[in-house]
This record gives structure tokens, C-alpha cells and sequence, in this order.
């Protein structure tokens, strides 16, 4: 089956109403692939902001949220509040999440379980660091990664699981069209043993880490790549290029 070509953008804690008004007027004015689902996650002070400028053909997403509805939780954000905020989307376990701010893959599968119930889409974020990778063991951090996600997981039409190889996010450095592929059908063959072949058929599985225009056309060539969660790229007009990849 077809699964639809999706590119997030991340746009971390990056902008002001003044550079973010002008992004948004730049892809607001661009011409994009229809076939493509594009989705922004704004910084959450910002949120209402881009909703209320962005065109409404892209989606916007939350950058993190917790896993409760409300409470005595300074500084956090809940599902419900980002869908009163007309949002659709959340990213969580992003690596920096996990390596910067200490959260755990249980914390990151609750937090995945809450926003789902409460009706946002989930980009769940995996991926393995530099020594991890030189170790020889991508597939197993990524595996039991995957692992307490899917255990969280009811539906997963709401889910878009993006693979990011913590050694290539925000160093120059890209995974090769042939690495990106090798891990995205591994994973699918994990989805397929542990979930379901309908699942693993269906569900998109999108790269990031150092996504560019230059990369971009060859890593969308590659048949299990469904698209890409982009970061720094994102905040510049060569983003428009990067969602029309498979134009």
C-alpha cells in the first residue's frame, strides 16, 4: 500500500514572532507537493502564533507534552491543552529529549499512551548514538526503543515513527541513503513480527538527521524512507525543497 511521503519540520528553540512570521509567509506562499503531509513543531510559547498564521495545509506539532492531563507540573504542557490550541501533532523521545534532559523510554511510552488517548498524532523518535552505532548494536537500542513505544501504541494510524541516528543530528553529518534504508527495513521487519504486517505496511517511518536539499531526493528514493523529520533546514526557505523531494 501507499504510504503518504510526511516531512516535519523541527524547529527546536529557534525563532521569534519576527524570523517565524517570515518563515511562515515563505511557505505560506510556496508551492508544495499535495501529496505530501508537512507538519511544524514550533517552540510551545509560539504555538498559538504559527496556528493562527500558518496555512492550514500544514499541520502544526507541540515539541514535547507530559503524560497527565493537568496538575502541579511546572513548566510542562498536555495533550489537551495543544488541542486547544487547534494542534493535531506532538514529537516525543526526540534524542535531545532523551540525552539532554535524561528522559527515560518509559517515561517517553507514557507520555506516547496520554497524547494518544487524548486524540493528538504522535512522532515517536528512535535512534542510536555514535558509539552505539560503532558497537555494532544500531539494532538493538533501536529495537527495545521501538519496543516500549509500540507497547503504548492502540491505534497506529496516529503515529509517524521517525529513526534518527543521534550521531547525525546537528553535526554535518548524514546517514547514507544505504544506512537510512538498511535501518527503516529493519524496523519495518520489526513491526511485522511484534505488531502486526498491516501495521508494518502502513506506518511511515521518516529519517532525520542533518536533512538537507542537497540529500534529500536520494533519501526519499529509498523505498522504505517515507519521509523526513528535518531540523535545522527547516528554519530556511531551501525547506520548501526538502517537502517537495519526491516532486
Amino acid at each position: 500500500m501507499s504510504r503518504k511521503f510526511f516531512v516535519g519540520g523541527n524547529w527546536k528553540m529557534n525563532g521569534d514572532k519576527k524570523s517565524l512570521g517570515e518563515l511562515i509567509d515563505t511557505l505560506n506562499g510556496a508551492k508544495v507537493d499535495p501529496n505530501v503531509e508537512v507538519v511544524c513543531g514550533a517552540p510551545s510559547i509560539y504555538l498559538d502564533f504559527v496556528r493562527s498564521k500558518l496555512d492550514r495545509k500544514f499541520g502544526v506539532a507541540a515539541q514535547n507534552c507530559y503524560k497527565v492531563p493537568k496538575g502541579a507540573f511546572t513548566g510542562e504542557i498536555s495533550p489537551a491543552m495543544i488541542k486547544d490550541c487547534g494542534l493535531e501533532w506532538v514529537i516525543l523521545g526526540h534524542s535531545e529529549r532523551r540525552h539532554v534532559f535524561g528522559e527515560s523510554d518509559e517515561l517517553i511510552g507514557q507520555k506516547t499512551a496520554h497524547a494518544l488517548e487524548n486524540g493528538l498524532g504522535v512522532i515517536a523518535c528512535i535512534g542510536e548514538k555514535l558509539d552505539e552505532r560503532e558497537g555494532g548494536i544500531t539494532e538493538k537500542v533501536v529495537f527495545e526503543q521501538t519496543k516500549v513505544i509500540a507497547d503504548n501504541v492502540k491505534d497506529w494510524s496516529k503515529v509517524v515513527l521517525a529513526y534518527e541516528p543521534v550521531w547525525a543530528i546537528g553535526t554535518g553529518k548524514t546517514a547514507s541513503p544505504q544506512q537510512a534504508q538498511e535501518v527503516h527495513e529493519k524496523l519495518r521487519g520489526w513491526l511485522k513480527t511484534n505488531v502486526s504486517e498491516a501495521v508494518a505496511n502502513s506506518v511511515r517511518i521518516i529519517y532525520g538527521g542533518s536533512v538537507t536539499s542537497g540529500t534529500c531526493k536520494e533519501l526519499a528514493s529509498q523505498k522504505d524512507v517515507d519521509g523526513f523529520l528535518v531540523g535545522g533546514a527547516s528554519l530556511k526557505p531551501e525547506f520548501v525543497a526538502i517537502i517537495n523531494a519526491k516532486a
